[in-house]
């Protein structure tokens, strides 16, 4: 569990991804959905790492350590929301119930004109937010994920829905590409979504207190905003079991500001209300997260940037 999360192997390969793509197209999704049990298994058994900080992480949710049933049910969930992706890029919302929360909130901001930062987590199914894209055809979307870290489920998805991979701006480019692609984005008025919840290897965190510990964030979203201006808004997409998802969409700032003379406190600030807010739903749906290494033992030698100009180099590394 002391490795950092960028050195862990794509789970499966493609073939795997290939099997579960067909099992799921072609014997429908109940049918699909009974492959995840021996797949559950299979993890539970095979990835030690994983297993063993899925079972730290829900032992400080639930205050007592957590049952290997638990950690199954865990590994469970997020085999049940990859399988729905396959689903939401074949097929849109239609096979699930999408329940929306401050949906009004996110239009009103988009009415602005000036785009708007959407920050998610590694929770629950960031995929289900391309349902508002259907349902909102002329709202612009851009998705910030890196493509290297999983080429084989990336390729399978862009085989699914190729006008989807156009959406995506690869986090695996250089800062300064990531960063004037997304200041395009929003000068063209786009939602632009990224995961505020999990650093790279070279980026600089701060922390916060988080299930009753201090954990690391990334600050490279925070200066992000504070570089464009663009208001803020928090999305938690949290997968109900079966075929129900929730979205939930929170205002957070309509524009973030970072004074030089007290950067670091801002930052903090900043990222304890982001931290708090996570918490608070990992408490309603804690199965959902989904980061499989020990999140509070992330790389502590990150500082902030003195210079905002390092924003892309933070962004990129």
């Amino acid at each position: 569990m002391t490795h950092h999360w960028q050195s862990r192997p794509e789970g499966g390969g493609r073939f795997a991804l290939w099997l579960i793509r067909n099992i799921a197209l072609y014997g429908g999704r109940r049918f699909g959905r009974l492959f995840l049990y021996p797949i559950t298994l299979y993890f539970f058994l095979r990835r030690g790492p994983e297993r063993a900080a899925s079972r730290a992480y829900l032992s400080r949710v639930f205050g007592r350590r957590a049952s290997a049933w638990q950690v199954m049910r865990h590994i469970h969930c997020f085999a049940a929301t990859i399988m729905d992706r396959i689903f939401l890029l074949a097929h849109g919302e239609t096979p699930f119930e999408i329940e929306t929360v401050g949906l009004e909130l996110l239009d009103e901001r988009l009415a602005q004109g000036r785009g708007v930062l959407l920050f998610g987590s590694h929770q629950g199914s960031f995929e289900a937010l391309r349902a508002i894209g259907a349902r909102r055809p002329q709202m612009p979307l851009r998705v910030l994920l890196d493509k290297q870290k999983t080429p084989a489920m990336t390729e399978l998805l862009e085989a699914l829905a190729p006008e989807v991979g156009a959406c995506v701006i690869d986090a695996s480019q250089d800062g300064t590409s990531i960063t004037l692609a997304i200041a395009e984005a929003c000068q063209q008025g786009a939602l632009v979504a990224l995961l505020a919840d999990r650093g790279r290897s070279h980026e600089a965190l701060r922390h916060a207190p988080f299930l009753g510990q201090s954990a690391p964030f990334p600050v490279g979203p925070w200066l992000l905003a504070h570089s464009l201006k663009v208001p803020v808004v928090l999305c938690f997409g949290l997968y109900l079991g079966g075929r129900r998802y929730r979205l939930v969409f929170e205002p957070l700032a309509e524009q973030v500001d970072i004074p030089r003379h007290a950067r670091g406190p801002a930052l903090d600030a900043l990222i304890a209300r982001y931290a708090q807010r996570l918490e608070h739903y990992v408490h309603v749906a804690p199965y959902n997260w989904f980061n499989f290494y020990d999140f509070w033992q992330q790389d502590r030698r990150g500082a902030v940037p003195s210079d905002p100009g390092l924003l892309g180099e933070r962004l990129g590394t």
